[in-house]
């Protein structure tokens, strides 16, 4: 796995050298474009706007433009030359509870991982983190711009979760009616919320509309018709209470089925 950058963590005047990688991927099947007459693959040109010729990538350079149809090149090379070790290195400046950051402010994740020298402190910054909890707010400059950074201690180590500034939220496009609600609607809504709590355990969940989409695209290859499943509509709501109070019941019906096969499995591995 490629480092997205290399620079430090500084804590105090504790200075913690680290790399900077990808957390997170896509793993959504992707298509080409194709020509509807042939099947032939779509491709893009990048054309000039003034010859008309095409242009390779190679030829092609950054421009800022400062009035109209007048621009200033900008190199790679000069952008990071105007880079000071103060721009690279992840400046702590407070230390929050993790629940005060709304996950609309989320935006990509990186693991940090210690450069030579750098692992004890990075420990002791994440233990120490963990044992207050509490997640850091930084700042350092990633690419071509300064981000606000969030450091946020686990039990495998120190994630780093790129925030968006507050001009990048926007506001609720509509506003709607909330209407008000029973204290016994919302005595049982409680209920049910209660019925379906459990721990968050990520291996359970998988994307099953690629799997879906695996099995169709197998099916044409194969050259079958594609099988449509049977459509399940959700229930229509006539009585609110009424829902919440079959919700509750399926909801307590389903954890006493999951607590009922744990069992088996183990008294089946005791037994084994």
């Amino acid at each position: 796995m490629a480092v997205i950058q290399k620079g430090a963590i500084s804590f105090g005047l504790v200075y913690i050298p680290v790399s900077l990688y990808t957390a997170t991927q896509d793993s959504d099947i992707s298509f080409n474009q194709l020509h509807k007459a042939d099947k032939s693959r779509i491709r893009y040109k990048k054309v000039c706007a003034h010859c008309g010729k095409e242009v390779e990538a190679k030829d092609i350079v950054r421009g800022f433009q400062y009035a109209k149809d007048e621009y200033v090149i900008i190199t790679d090379e000069e952008i990071e030359s105007i880079k000071t070790e103060k721009d690279r290195t992840i400046t702590i400046m407070s230390f929050t509870a993790l629940e005060e950051i709304s996950p609309v402010y989320y935006d990509k994740a990186y693991h940090a991982v210690p450069q030579k020298g750098g692992g004890k402190a990075l420990e002791l910054l994440r233990r120490a983190m963990l044992k207050a909890q509490r997640a850091a707010l930084g700042k350092a400059v990633l690419g071509n711009s300064e981000k606000l950074l969030l450091l946020i201690p686990r039990e495998d180590g120190m994630l780093i979760q790129t925030l968006l500034f507050q001009d990048d939220i926007k506001e609720i496009p509509v506003d709607y009616e909330r209407p008000n609600v029973t204290e016994a609607e919302l005595e049982m809504a409680g209920k049910l919320i209660e019925g379906m709590e459990e721990p968050f355990a990520p291996e359970k969940y998988k994307d099953e509309f690629q799997e879906k989409l695996k099995a169709m695209i197998a099916e044409k290859i194969a050259g079958k018709a594609v099988t449509k499943p049977k459509e399940e509509k959700p229930g229509v709501i006539i009585d609110l209470m009424e829902a919440l109070k079959a919700s509750v019941k399926s909801a307590g019906d389903r954890k006493a089925s999951a607590t009922k096969a744990r069992s088996r499995s183990v008294k089946t591995r005791k037994q084994a």
